[in-house]
Protein backbone atom coordinates (compact mmCIF):
# COMPACT_ATOMS: atom_id res chain seq x y z
CA UNK A 1 0.00 0.00 0.00
CA UNK A 2 1.45 3.40 -0.94
CA UNK A 3 1.61 5.95 1.88
CA UNK A 4 0.05 9.34 1.27
CA UNK A 5 0.77 12.61 3.01
CA UNK A 6 -2.10 14.04 5.01
CA UNK A 7 -4.06 16.77 3.29
CA UNK A 8 -3.27 20.24 4.61
CA UNK A 9 -5.92 21.36 7.05
CA UNK A 10 -6.73 17.78 8.10
CA UNK A 11 -4.55 18.02 11.22
CA UNK A 12 -6.44 17.64 14.50
CA UNK A 13 -6.65 20.38 17.12
CA UNK A 14 -5.90 19.68 20.75
CA UNK A 15 -6.68 21.19 24.09
CA UNK A 16 -4.12 23.97 24.67
CA UNK A 17 -1.24 23.18 27.01
CA UNK A 18 -0.78 25.80 29.70
CA UNK A 19 2.81 26.48 30.70
CA UNK A 20 4.02 28.78 33.48
CA UNK A 21 4.17 31.91 31.32
CA UNK A 22 2.35 31.03 28.10
CA UNK A 23 -0.10 28.70 26.38
CA UNK A 24 0.61 26.36 23.46
CA UNK A 25 -2.24 26.31 20.94
CA UNK A 26 -2.02 23.34 18.59
CA UNK A 27 -3.52 23.05 15.14
CA UNK A 28 -3.12 26.71 14.17
CA UNK A 29 0.67 26.91 13.94
CA UNK A 30 3.90 24.95 14.38
CA UNK A 31 6.18 25.67 17.34
CA UNK A 32 9.96 25.87 17.01
CA UNK A 33 12.08 24.17 19.67
CA UNK A 34 15.69 25.36 19.63
CA UNK A 35 18.32 22.86 20.76
CA UNK A 36 20.96 23.81 23.32
CA UNK A 37 23.27 20.91 24.11
CA UNK A 38 25.53 21.69 27.03
CA UNK A 39 27.62 18.61 26.30
CA UNK A 40 31.23 18.21 25.13
CA UNK A 41 30.35 15.45 22.66
CA UNK A 42 27.26 16.64 20.80
CA UNK A 43 27.04 15.17 17.30
CA UNK A 44 25.84 18.47 15.84
CA UNK A 45 28.17 21.07 17.32
CA UNK A 46 31.03 19.12 18.89
CA UNK A 47 30.72 20.80 22.27
CA UNK A 48 30.57 24.34 20.92
CA UNK A 49 28.08 25.35 23.63
CA UNK A 50 29.43 23.30 26.55
CA UNK A 51 30.32 26.44 28.54
CA UNK A 52 27.42 28.03 30.43
CA UNK A 53 27.85 31.59 29.17
CA UNK A 54 28.23 30.50 25.56
CA UNK A 55 25.17 28.26 25.87
CA UNK A 56 23.15 31.10 27.42
CA UNK A 57 24.10 33.52 24.65
CA UNK A 58 23.20 30.88 22.06
CA UNK A 59 19.80 30.33 23.67
CA UNK A 60 19.09 34.07 23.73
CA UNK A 61 20.03 34.32 20.05
CA UNK A 62 17.62 31.48 19.24
CA UNK A 63 14.84 33.33 21.05
CA UNK A 64 15.52 36.47 19.04
CA UNK A 65 15.48 34.35 15.87
CA UNK A 66 12.02 32.98 16.66
CA UNK A 67 12.38 29.95 18.94
CA UNK A 68 9.23 29.29 20.97
CA UNK A 69 10.86 26.70 23.24
CA UNK A 70 14.49 26.19 24.28
CA UNK A 71 15.37 22.52 24.81
CA UNK A 72 18.30 22.19 27.21
CA UNK A 73 20.21 18.94 27.53
CA UNK A 74 23.26 17.87 29.51
CA UNK A 75 23.76 14.32 28.28
CA UNK A 76 24.55 13.31 24.72
CA UNK A 77 22.14 10.81 23.18
CA UNK A 78 23.98 10.32 19.89
CA UNK A 79 24.38 6.68 18.81
CA UNK A 80 26.99 4.94 20.96
CA UNK A 81 27.10 7.65 23.63
CA UNK A 82 27.55 6.61 27.25
CA UNK A 83 25.43 8.06 30.07
CA UNK A 84 26.83 10.71 32.42
CA UNK A 85 26.42 10.81 36.20
CA UNK A 86 23.48 12.50 37.85
CA UNK A 87 25.70 15.16 39.42
CA UNK A 88 27.43 15.95 36.13
CA UNK A 89 24.15 16.34 34.29
CA UNK A 90 22.74 18.56 37.04
CA UNK A 91 25.88 20.73 36.96
CA UNK A 92 25.49 21.18 33.20
CA UNK A 93 21.81 22.09 33.04
CA UNK A 94 20.48 23.63 36.28
CA UNK A 95 22.58 26.83 36.32
CA UNK A 96 21.83 27.34 32.62
CA UNK A 97 18.08 26.98 33.16
CA UNK A 98 18.21 29.41 36.08
CA UNK A 99 20.24 31.91 34.05
CA UNK A 100 17.93 31.67 31.04
CA UNK A 101 14.80 31.98 33.18
CA UNK A 102 16.29 35.10 34.70
CA UNK A 103 16.65 36.64 31.23
CA UNK A 104 13.55 35.38 29.39
CA UNK A 105 10.02 34.06 29.85
CA UNK A 106 10.51 31.66 26.92
CA UNK A 107 9.24 28.11 27.37
CA UNK A 108 12.06 25.79 28.48
CA UNK A 109 12.14 22.03 28.10
CA UNK A 110 14.61 19.80 29.93
CA UNK A 111 15.99 17.02 27.75
CA UNK A 112 16.64 14.23 30.24
CA UNK A 113 15.70 10.68 31.13
CA UNK A 114 16.67 11.11 34.82
CA UNK A 115 13.83 11.87 37.23
CA UNK A 116 15.95 13.93 39.61
CA UNK A 117 17.27 16.09 36.79
CA UNK A 118 13.70 16.67 35.63
CA UNK A 119 12.54 17.52 39.16
CA UNK A 120 15.31 20.05 39.79
CA UNK A 121 14.99 21.51 36.28
CA UNK A 122 11.27 22.16 36.78
CA UNK A 123 12.00 23.86 40.09
CA UNK A 124 14.68 25.96 38.39
CA UNK A 125 12.21 27.25 35.81
CA UNK A 126 11.76 24.60 33.12
CA UNK A 127 8.24 24.04 31.78
CA UNK A 128 8.36 20.76 29.87
CA UNK A 129 10.06 17.38 30.32
CA UNK A 130 11.49 15.89 27.12
CA UNK A 131 12.36 12.24 27.79
CA UNK A 132 13.91 10.18 24.97
CA UNK A 133 12.95 6.99 26.83
CA UNK A 134 9.26 7.87 27.18
CA UNK A 135 9.77 7.54 30.96
CA UNK A 136 11.12 3.98 30.71
CA UNK A 137 14.75 4.48 31.84
CA UNK A 138 13.99 5.87 35.31
CA UNK A 139 11.06 4.38 37.27
CA UNK A 140 10.59 7.65 39.18
CA UNK A 141 10.15 9.86 36.10
CA UNK A 142 6.39 9.38 35.77
CA UNK A 143 5.89 10.31 39.43
CA UNK A 144 7.93 13.50 39.02
CA UNK A 145 5.99 14.52 35.93
CA UNK A 146 2.61 13.68 37.44
CA UNK A 147 3.29 15.60 40.64
CA UNK A 148 4.55 18.66 38.75
CA UNK A 149 1.68 18.74 36.25
CA UNK A 150 4.22 19.58 33.53
CA UNK A 151 3.75 18.49 29.93
CA UNK A 152 5.92 15.56 28.87
CA UNK A 153 7.34 14.59 25.49
CA UNK A 154 7.42 10.82 25.01
CA UNK A 155 9.90 9.69 22.36
CA UNK A 156 10.30 6.31 20.73
CA UNK A 157 13.67 4.60 21.11
CA UNK A 158 14.95 1.05 20.81
CA UNK A 159 17.19 -0.02 23.71
CA UNK A 160 19.52 2.82 24.81
CA UNK A 161 21.77 5.31 22.97
CA UNK A 162 24.70 2.94 23.57
CA UNK A 163 23.20 0.06 21.57
CA UNK A 164 20.13 1.44 19.77
CA UNK A 165 21.75 1.15 16.32
CA UNK A 166 22.72 -2.51 16.81
CA UNK A 167 20.54 -5.31 15.43
CA UNK A 168 17.69 -3.10 14.27
CA UNK A 169 14.52 -5.01 13.49
CA UNK A 170 10.80 -4.24 13.37
CA UNK A 171 7.99 -6.54 12.29
CA UNK A 172 6.14 -3.46 10.99
CA UNK A 173 7.96 -0.17 11.61
CA UNK A 174 5.00 2.19 11.90
CA UNK A 175 2.63 -0.19 13.62
CA UNK A 176 5.33 -1.27 16.10
CA UNK A 177 6.00 2.36 17.02
CA UNK A 178 2.28 3.12 17.28
CA UNK A 179 1.87 0.19 19.66
CA UNK A 180 4.83 1.45 21.69
CA UNK A 181 3.12 4.83 22.08
CA UNK A 182 -0.21 3.27 22.99
CA UNK A 183 1.54 1.41 25.81
CA UNK A 184 3.57 4.41 27.02
CA UNK A 185 0.57 6.75 26.94
CA UNK A 186 -1.43 4.22 28.96
CA UNK A 187 1.48 3.95 31.41
CA UNK A 188 1.63 7.73 31.76
CA UNK A 189 -2.10 7.97 32.40
CA UNK A 190 -1.93 5.19 34.99
CA UNK A 191 0.73 7.24 36.81
CA UNK A 192 -1.60 10.24 36.99
CA UNK A 193 -0.40 12.21 33.98
CA UNK A 194 -3.21 13.82 32.02
CA UNK A 195 -3.41 12.67 28.41
CA UNK A 196 -3.80 16.32 27.42
CA UNK A 197 -0.27 16.96 28.76
CA UNK A 198 1.42 14.38 26.50
CA UNK A 199 3.32 15.13 23.28
CA UNK A 200 4.79 12.35 21.16
CA UNK A 201 8.02 12.15 19.15
CA UNK A 202 8.53 9.17 16.79
CA UNK A 203 12.27 9.29 17.43
CA UNK A 204 13.82 9.84 14.02
CA UNK A 205 17.40 8.58 14.22
CA UNK A 206 16.90 6.62 17.42
CA UNK A 207 17.11 2.92 16.67
CA UNK A 208 16.21 3.21 12.99
CA UNK A 209 18.09 2.57 9.77
CA UNK A 210 18.44 5.27 7.13
CA UNK A 211 15.61 3.76 5.10
CA UNK A 212 13.39 3.49 8.17
CA UNK A 213 13.95 7.16 9.01
CA UNK A 214 12.74 8.16 5.55
CA UNK A 215 9.78 5.81 5.90
CA UNK A 216 8.90 7.57 9.18
CA UNK A 217 8.79 10.87 7.32
CA UNK A 218 6.69 9.44 4.47
CA UNK A 219 4.18 7.99 6.92
CA UNK A 220 4.35 10.61 9.65
CA UNK A 221 0.65 11.35 9.24
CA UNK A 222 -0.20 7.93 10.63
CA UNK A 223 0.81 9.08 14.10
CA UNK A 224 -2.09 11.52 14.07
CA UNK A 225 -4.32 8.61 15.03
CA UNK A 226 -2.86 8.80 18.55
CA UNK A 227 -4.66 12.14 18.91
CA UNK A 228 -1.68 13.86 20.54
CA UNK A 229 0.54 16.75 19.38
CA UNK A 230 3.48 15.54 17.33
CA UNK A 231 7.09 16.67 17.66
CA UNK A 232 9.56 16.05 14.84
CA UNK A 233 13.32 16.05 15.42
CA UNK A 234 15.33 15.59 12.23
CA UNK A 235 17.82 18.43 12.55
CA UNK A 236 21.26 17.71 11.04
CA UNK A 237 20.90 13.96 11.66
CA UNK A 238 23.04 11.32 9.99
CA UNK A 239 20.27 9.89 7.79
CA UNK A 240 20.40 13.19 5.92
CA UNK A 241 24.15 12.88 5.47
CA UNK A 242 23.67 9.41 4.02
CA UNK A 243 21.94 11.04 1.03
CA UNK A 244 23.79 14.33 0.58
CA UNK A 245 27.21 13.23 1.91
CA UNK A 246 27.76 16.33 4.05
CA UNK A 247 28.80 16.75 7.71
CA UNK A 248 26.28 17.73 10.36
CA UNK A 249 26.95 21.46 10.20
CA UNK A 250 26.19 21.48 6.46
CA UNK A 251 22.81 19.74 6.65
CA UNK A 252 20.77 22.89 7.23
CA UNK A 253 18.81 22.81 3.97
CA UNK A 254 18.43 19.04 4.10
CA UNK A 255 16.83 19.62 7.49
CA UNK A 256 14.61 22.31 5.93
CA UNK A 257 13.16 19.76 3.50
CA UNK A 258 12.18 17.47 6.37
CA UNK A 259 10.70 20.37 8.35
CA UNK A 260 8.47 21.46 5.47
CA UNK A 261 7.31 17.92 4.74
CA UNK A 262 6.84 17.23 8.45
CA UNK A 263 4.61 20.24 9.03
CA UNK A 264 2.57 19.34 5.95
CA UNK A 265 2.10 15.85 7.36
CA UNK A 266 0.97 17.06 10.77
CA UNK A 267 3.94 17.99 12.98
CA UNK A 268 3.01 20.51 15.67
CA UNK A 269 6.53 21.15 16.93
CA UNK A 270 9.93 20.90 15.28
CA UNK A 271 13.19 20.49 17.22
CA UNK A 272 16.05 22.19 15.37
CA UNK A 273 19.56 23.61 15.73
CA UNK A 274 19.27 26.32 13.05
CA UNK A 275 16.42 28.50 14.26
CA UNK A 276 17.13 31.47 11.96
CA UNK A 277 16.67 29.41 8.79
CA UNK A 278 13.93 27.10 10.09
CA UNK A 279 11.82 30.02 11.28
CA UNK A 280 11.37 31.11 7.67
CA UNK A 281 10.73 27.52 6.54
CA UNK A 282 8.02 27.14 9.19
CA UNK A 283 6.27 30.42 8.41
CA UNK A 284 6.15 29.79 4.66
CA UNK A 285 5.01 26.20 5.10
CA UNK A 286 2.24 27.41 7.42
CA UNK A 287 1.20 29.95 4.79
CA UNK A 288 1.10 27.31 2.05
CA UNK A 289 -1.04 25.01 4.19
CA UNK A 290 -3.30 27.87 5.25
CA UNK A 291 -2.75 27.58 8.98
CA UNK A 292 -4.31 30.44 10.95
CA UNK A 293 -1.36 31.33 13.19
CA UNK A 294 -2.24 32.29 16.75
CA UNK A 295 0.63 33.69 18.83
Amino acid sequence: MTATIAKPGSRPTFKPIQLKERTLFFGKRCYIMGVVNRTPDSFSDGGKFSEEQTALEHALHMIEAGADIIDIGGESTRPGSAPVSLQEELWRVIPLIEALRGRSAVAISIDTSKAEVARQALLAGADIVNDISAMSFDPDMAKVVAQSGAPVILMHIRKTPVDMQIDIHYDDLIEDILEYFRERIAYAESAGIQRSQIIIDPGVGFGKTTDQNYQLLRELHRFLELDRPLLLGTSRKSFLGQVIDKPAAERVWATAATVACGIWAGADLIRVHDVDEMHDVVRITEAIIGMQRRE
